[in-house]
């Protein structure tokens, strides 16, 4: 067996999410669908980061134990050739040491999620990002958001479904941005998350944006430790695994 990392991207909208599900497509199961059609036989691809339903990657990690050696780009252009047309490609291949694993091996997680506040509404960017109709203090809600840089129970923060042991996570970033006339980039980095993290941290700030809360508000809410304090959760379509570290 000879043990493969991969890069890859996916527009997540058709999906259930990475993990094979069995209400609906995931990514997991399109790649594995690919590598059935190379004549693999039946593997089990793992990945970095268990995406949700309508989550993007530009940079998902994955690894896969194949019982034929492959040339890594060989690899590569056969996988996107048997993906489409799926949105996902694999943007690089390469062998790994058979004790890599995407998802443990893993010293970093970047995510980015994207908001678009204009009055229109979403055409080219439907499904790529959070519309919000009314113009949001960007430099507010990156003030905010330094508050729940660091070492935290982020309980308020977490999915009531989350499978974590603990709600302790060092949060290593949490940076704000406007990067366009009416687009807010807000990037998230720690060794990992708990499940919908980074989303109802969003929806929280989203909400200092408004002059709905202010930073104390957010204060209170981290350490209430209780989720009925977390805003609404954001939606899924603006949020895009981004890279992992190794």
């Amino acid at each position: 067996m000879t043990r493969y990392k991969l890069t890859v991207e996916y527009d997540g909208t058709p999906y259930c999410g990475f993990q094979r599900q069995a209400n609906g497509p995931s990514v997991q199961g399109t790649l594995e669908d690919a590598f059935e059609k190379l004549k693999a036989g039946f593997v089990t691809v793992r990945g970095a980061g268990r995406t949700d339903t309508g989550v993007h990657a530009t940079g998902q990690v994955i690894h896969v134990d194949l019982p034929r050696d492959w040339p890594a780009s060989k690899l590569m252009d056969a996988l996107n050739f048997h993906l489409q047309p799926a949105p996902i490609a694999i943007l690089a291949a390469e062998i790994a040491d058979p004790a890599f694993d995407a998802r443990f091996s893993a010293k970093g997680r970047h995510y980015l999620y994207r908001i678009v506040d204009r009055r229109a509404p979403l055409a080219v960017e439907a499904n790529r990002a959070w519309h919000v109709k009314t113009r949001l203090d960007a430099e507010a809600m990156d003030r905010a958001a330094k508050i729940l840089v660091g070492h935290h129970d982020f309980t308020t923060f977490r999915s009531t479904h989350c499978q974590s042991k603990s709600p302790l996570k060092t949060l290593d970033r949490l940076d704000v941005t406007r990067a366009g006339e009416d687009l807010i980039e807000i990037r998230a980095s720690a060794r990992s998350f708990l499940h919908n993290q980074v989303r109802s941290m969003v929806g929280s700030i989203k909400l200092i944006g408004e002059g709905k809360w202010d930073e104390d508000r957010l204060r209170a809410a981290l350490a209430a430790a209780d989720r009925t304090a977390c805003g609404a959760v954001a939606p899924s379509a603006g949020l895009y695994l981004g890279k992992v570290d190794y």
